[in-house]
């Protein structure tokens, strides 16, 4: 058996209903992976499936935990691969997503991330369209997450040197992340390829706490790069309201 070059953690809570895809879409990756399941004590039919996918997965709890930086946290610390990654259980990992971002921290060694191109899924329309995403540079990093989080690959070495996520960040823990290891480490490579799909849903975090992450997220802006731009203030009353309202408005006339 080949050693594994990616550890994959899947954090989930109630997410039975898509948890499946995501595992099929990670064992469909053509390279040799560990994969840690952190389930949070789901009610739902999640235990079944993880059951399921056991014999293939490195390990698998479920367990009420600390919460979904936390998970990661563990799951990643009980891993040995050299580069780490972690799949919300509603987002997928496309085909080959796995093997074009190793090939691009393989041919830059001293770079910490790679990330390529996300499709964002609408589960009520079932319409994609991409996440913006774009090449790395401060300046942009400061006017908005520019890395998708499903479509990013991280070096374990990065991530140890960084010691992780902030486990007392409950929203913005990945835009966190990615300040973290650019200012300790370097900037990050951007591969124009589409690698994983991000799952847009009612349930998620940030539909559901769309206020809270926005706040979270200014914090983290003003922690690492000392300013918040006027974007963030300009821009704030449609992410957060306008949004939300939209977004209400669409599942009414859906159902």
């Amino acid at each position: 058996m080949n050693c594994p070059l990616v550890t994959i953690v899947v954090p989930s809570f109630n997410q039975g209903c898509y948890l499946e895809a995501a595992l099929q879409s990670i064992f469909e990756q053509d390279v040799p992976l560990e994969v840690f399941v952190l389930d949070g004590g789901s009610t739902d039919n999640s235990a079944a499936i993880i059951d399921r996918w056991r014999p293939r997965l490195a390990w698998a709890r479920s367990a009420p935990d600390a919460g979904q930086s936390a998970a990661i946290n563990e799951g990643i610390s009980l891993g040995t691969a050299s580069y780490v990654y972690w799949l919300n259980s509603d987002d997928l990992l496309l085909p080959g997503g796995l093997r074009t971002l190793i090939a691009a921290l393989d041919a830059q060694p001293d770079v910490p991330v790679a990330y390529g191109n996300v499709w964002n899924l609408d589960q009520v329309s079932q319409k994609r369209r991409p996440v913006w995403v774009q090449p790395f540079s401060e300046r942009a990093l400061a006017r908005r997450c520019i890395i998708s989080q499903p479509g990013a690959l991280i070096r374990r070495s990065a991530w140890e040197a960084v010691s992780g996520l902030d486990d007392k960040l409950k929203m913005a823990m990945d835009y966190d992340l990615w300040w973290k290891l650019y200012k300790q480490i370097g900037p990050f490579t951007f591969v124009n390829a589409f690698v994983a799909i991000n799952r847009e849903h009612s349930d998620t975090k940030t539909s559901s706490f769309r206020s809270r992450h926005y706040h979270e997220a200014i914090n983290v802006v003003r922690r690492y790069h000392h300013s918040v731009p006027l974007k963030w203030w300009i821009y704030q009353p449609y992410a957060v309201w306008w949004k939300a309202l939209k977004r209400k408005m669409e599942r009414s006339k859906n159902h």
